[in-house]
């Protein structure tokens, strides 16, 4: 179920003002008369988890904001077998930019809060601000980096070092409020046991026992099945075999 608010205004609204995206996303690229003009076509939705957004080859018509909660994207085999092969996390722009049709399948992990506007207004937009099109081109790089840092984690990691490297991207993108240089976290883990195998091309037992493994250890502490603390993201670092890819500024 989906619920829409439009945002209209004659100025800056006061939702864009307090804002994630607005302050930290695209959307603080814009200066205020543009930021109303967007805001006017602009709607904001609750969805629930486990909604499709947006299928594969479906036709583009309007770009997302991602406010609140994790959106993930998907690809799948003709026999069914599917690979998560990207998450959003707020504030994340959502979409394909000048795609008539989205190369992608976008399902909601989490409840989330978006804000989506008409595509053919946004492209127009970008090409009067030069600052909007540098924060878009930062974000595209950023996922090329992440994409380049996935296919190391599949590649070569260990069992163990994927699950902490999926902890540890979980722990500094999944709350946009805090400190990314936090020396310690507490979250809901936002994928199913099934989905979190999917993307990192594990089995559901071995995510099982790669996470029973790190909370005998003391990295982790899981109550729930799903709530899951660290004390120390260093040492979680540690387990994480290498480099990691884990922010999406």
């Amino acid at each position: 179920m989906t619920v829409q608010q439009d945002i209209h205004s004659s100025s800056i609204p006061d939702l864009c003002l307090s804002c994630a995206a607005r302050h930290r996303g695209v959307c603080g690229a814009l200066d205020p008369d543009h930021l109303t003009r967007l805001a006017k076509v602009s709607s904001r939705h609750q969805v629930e988890p486990g909604v499709e957004l947006i299928g594969l080859g479906e036709a583009v018509d309007s770009y997302t904001n991602v406010l609140s909660g994790v959106v993930k994207l998907t690809s799948s085999l003709s026999d069914g077998r599917q690979q998560i092969v990207g998450l959003h996390f707020a504030p994340n722009f959502l979409g394909r930019l000048f795609k008539v049709k989205s190369p992608f399948h976008a399902e909601t992990a989490t409840a989330v809060l978006l804000c989506s506007f008409p595509r053919t207004v946004f492209e127009r937009m970008i090409k009067v601000s030069p600052e909007l099109e540098r924060r878009l081109l930062k974000q595209t790089l950023n996922e090329l980096d992440a994409a380049r840092e996935c296919m190391v984690t599949l590649g070569r990691k260990t069992a163990l070092e994927r699950v902490a490297s999926f902890l540890l991207l979980i722990a500094r993108n999944i709350d946009s409020s805090v400190d990314p240089a936090a020396k310690s976290a507490c979250f809901d883990l936002p994928l199913t046991r099934a989905d979190i195998s999917d993307f990192l091309g594990l089995t559901n037992e071995t995510v099982s026992r790669q996470l029973t493994r790190l909370r005998l250890d003391g990295v982790i502490r899981i109550e729930n099945n799903r709530h899951v603390s660290v004390d120390s993201m260093s040492r979680l670092e540690r387990r994480c075999g290498g480099r990691h890819a884990t922010t999406f500024e």
